[in-house]
């Protein structure tokens, strides 16, 4: 079922999305909007959106599993990822395709099986090998024109719940996790 505020899919996407088996996911301007607190003592602090990790944990219920791969390292990620039950994170890694390799091997699954959603220039190298590169709204010029498809929502503001649900939709499993609201 789709809704009247849910954009309109093309057929290609959706194809693309029905045969996904993982969603990989950059942190800072995706998973967050991208600013980064830090106090007098040098602690990080960042803002995850709740429906974002709703979202998540729909589609791992789903059978859709979760990566993570960042530039920089974080204690707050990975808290946040453990809290949502992600196992498979990366962090640190600038260079993010030896980790993307590492994930698609441990998964015994093809790279067009993945999709990666990133907003900047680090996110290249792994949306040009997935079988669906999506960018948040908010994304780098160059990074939302290489995308296959590009979220209505700015990163951290519900992007990433978006994707979720637009994989849902396509796999077919949306409607049943809808109805088990509406019992």
């Amino acid at each position: 079922m789709m809704f009247e505020n849910t954009p309109l899919i093309p057929a290609d996407i959706l194809a693309k999305a029905k045969n996904l088996k993982l969603l990989i996911l950059d942190v800072d301007g995706v998973l967050t909007d991208g600013k980064l607190f830090f106090d007098q003592e040098g602690n990080e602090y960042k803002c995850f959106h709740a429906r974002d990790g709703h979202g998540i944990k729909l589609l791992r219920q789903s059978g859709v599993e979760i990566a993570v791969i960042s530039g920089r390292k974080s204690k707050t990620v990975e808290l946040r990822m453990k809290n949502l039950g992600i196992e498979l994170i990366y962090q640190g890694h600038e260079h993010k395709v030896a980790a993307f390799n590492e994930i698609i091997e441990k998964l015994n699954i093809a790279p067009d099986q993945a999709a990666h959603m990133g907003d900047d220039l680090l996110d290249l190298p792994i949306m040009k090998r997935v079988g669906l590169a999506i960018a948040v709204n908010d994304a780098n010029f160059a990074v939302k024109q290489r995308a296959d498809w590009c979220t209505t929502s700015l990163g951290g503001q519900g992007a990433v719940r978006e994707i979720c649900d637009l994989i849902m939709q396509a796999q077919g499993t949306f409607d049943d996790i809808l109805n088990s609201y509406l019992k």
